[in-house]
């Protein structure tokens, strides 16, 4: 396959995904209908390394993410940050509710390995199902490991669904308010910018430019993987770039949205999107056709136990049941597809530009907190516990 037709195919399933969301007014999300095309693709016509040959190689992979989780920090001010500690317990809750849902009732129907081994996948992360696939090759489990890796991988085909129709409910529920005047709108920090001092001057407009800007961004990145190392990855970069995104903006030392401002958001989000749907190339139909009711079970219960402990948890720090589900859902995918979900039902449902910036304003940062409490911290930690358990 040339560079080209790898190129067209694979924009071909995103673009898709997009027009039937934007048929459906969201109900079914993009993410979801670009999987299927993607799994489709693979068992058919797309070679397995479809998108290296479109040219979404590695390294671009890896800066998309440092860039674009860096940039939604700067979409946060310190003192929304802190205001989010209700998503981060609620996302808390919701890994405890599925470790409890696929150990106390998937214990009574399946055996006690493939539970601990397929537990942490679930919890979302690319990471925790590294840990799990290896401890169970090394235990002599092969189809476990197998598990393990499509537990990872399909698991967003129950999250994008279920994600989209609870964002919905949220969304018609703030628009209400909203309508009614319930809710004011929410204080943009994008306002009055210009009054705000900050440590840092900001460049005048003819010098933000698209390289100047990049620039800044790349130093932001760079200290942030600096500070990484010298913790010794005790906590994830990612994590780190959203604290460095914060503070950057707050100083003055990058304009907010600088990937909106240089150009270059659109291009560092194609290449992520793409890189949700390699790990499909892995899911065979031989491998799914056996796993199959393993993968059903097991995240049913997951996803039961997760409902009942965000219920319970919403309910106490008055949270909307759907915007409690939705933050920990995130487990299930996180980051950038908790993005794509969330912006994808406030376009849908917003009927004006002032209402569709509202509900994301209202939403996201929420997703965002509730994305990586899920991925990128708390499932590491639960597969190394859980290696212990098996």
């Amino acid at each position: 396959m040339s560079l080209i037709t790898a190129l067209i195919c694979v924009l071909g399933a995103l673009a898709i995904g997009e027009i039937v969301s934007i048929k459906s007014k969201a109900i079914i999300p993009s993410v979801f209908i670009t999987a299927i095309i993607f799994l489709i693709g693979y068992w058919t016509i797309f070679p397995a390394n479809i998108l290296e040959i479109a040219g979404f190689v590695n390294p671009i992979i890896i800066t998309s993410m440092l860039f674009l989780v860096t940039h939604l920090g700067t979409m946060l001010s310190l003192k929304e940050l802190t205001r989010q500690w209700r998503s981060f317990t609620i996302a808390l809750f919701g890994i405890v509710g599925i470790c409890f849902g696929t150990l106390a009732l998937g214990k009574m129907f399946f055996e006690w390995e493939m539970l601990v081994i397929a537990t942490p996948p679930l919890t979302g992360g690319v990471v925790a199902s590294i840990i799990m696939s290896e401890a169970a090759t090394a235990k002599g489990l092969p189809e476990l490991a197998v598990l393990a890796v499509v537990m990872y991988v399909m698991q967003g085909f129950v999250g994008y669904p279920l994600t989209a129709i609870v964002l919905r409910l949220e969304g018609k529920s703030l628009l209400e308010k909203f309508r009614s005047g319930e809710l004011a709108n929410i204080e943009k920090i994008e306002e009055n910018e210009e009054n705000i001092k900050r440590l840092i001057p900001s460049l005048p407009k003819e010098y933000q430019t698209t390289y100047i800007v990049l620039l800044k961004l790349a130093l932001l990145v760079a200290g942030a993987i600096i500070f990484t190392e010298s913790i010794n990855e005790v906590v994830s970069r990612y994590v780190i770039c959203l604290f460095v995104g914060v503070i950057g903006a707050e100083s003055g030392f990058i304009e907010r949205k600088p990937l909106n401002v240089s150009g270059s958001f659109g291009f560092y989000m194609t290449g992520l999107m793409a890189f949700i749907f390699g790990g499909l190339a892995k899911a065979t139909p031989e491998m799914l056709q056996k796993l199959l009711v393993p993968f059903v079970g097991i995240i049913g219960f997951g996803v039961i136990g997760m409902m009942v402990f965000s219920f319970i948890i919403g309910k106490i720090l008055k949270e909307s049941v759907p915007m409690s589900c939705a933050i920990s859902l995130n487990a299930l995918y996180g980051f950038p597809a908790n993005y794509a979900l969330t912006t994808e039902a406030a376009k849908s449902l917003g009927e004006t530009e002032e209402e569709k910036q509202f509900l994301i304003d209202s939403m996201l940062p929420k997703m965002l907190v509730g994305g990586f409490t899920s991925v990128t911290i708390v499932s590491v930690v639960i597969a190394g516990i859980f290696v212990k358990l098996l």
